[in-house]
């Protein structure tokens, strides 16, 4: 599959996989953007510089990076962001800061993961009865002790 992308900006990067294996892209800031601080409790929009074209029937959701949540507390401020098919404007990540300490956005760091994964789109029916299952209703917890 290949997935076209438009730089809005010259120095924007596109995405890159990290290793031959990663099911995730990195996703950057624009490389020609000024340093943001993001101070504790706050969510700053970063710029890619990039829109993308998803092809139709997939959706791209963008992750946290594991080594920026975990060890700087920069996550997406929608835990998982949603990119449709049909969207064609900038990409930007809404970086929230989870910590306790300021952290700054380098122009080119790495922010974010973006997984393509295919989407089914079923037509809602409402019913009077749904089928009945061994776990029922069954909520939080109730499949086991832990």
């Amino acid at each position: 599959m290949n997935m076209k992308f438009k730089k809005l900006d010259p120095a924007a990067v596109l995405p890159t996989y990290g290793s031959a294996g990663a099911a995730g892209a990195d996703l950057y800031a624009l490389p020609s953007m000024q340093p943001v601080t993001i101070r504790p409790g706050q969510t700053v929009f970063i710029h890619t510089g990039l829109s993308g074209a998803i092809p139709e029937g997939y959706a791209g959701l963008v992750f946290a990076r594991s080594g920026l949540a975990s060890k700087r507390g920069l996550a997406p401020a929608n835990k998982v962001g949603v990119i449709d098919s049909d969207y064609r404007g900038e990409w930007m990540i809404a970086l929230h800061n989870h910590g306790s300490l300021d952290q700054t956005v380098l122009p080119g760091d790495r922010i974010a993961q973006l997984v393509i994964v295919p989407v089914l789109t079923p037509a809602f029916e409402e019913v009077d009865e749904l089928d009945d299952t061994n776990r029922g209703a069954g909520g939080f917890g109730s499949t086991g002790t832990n």
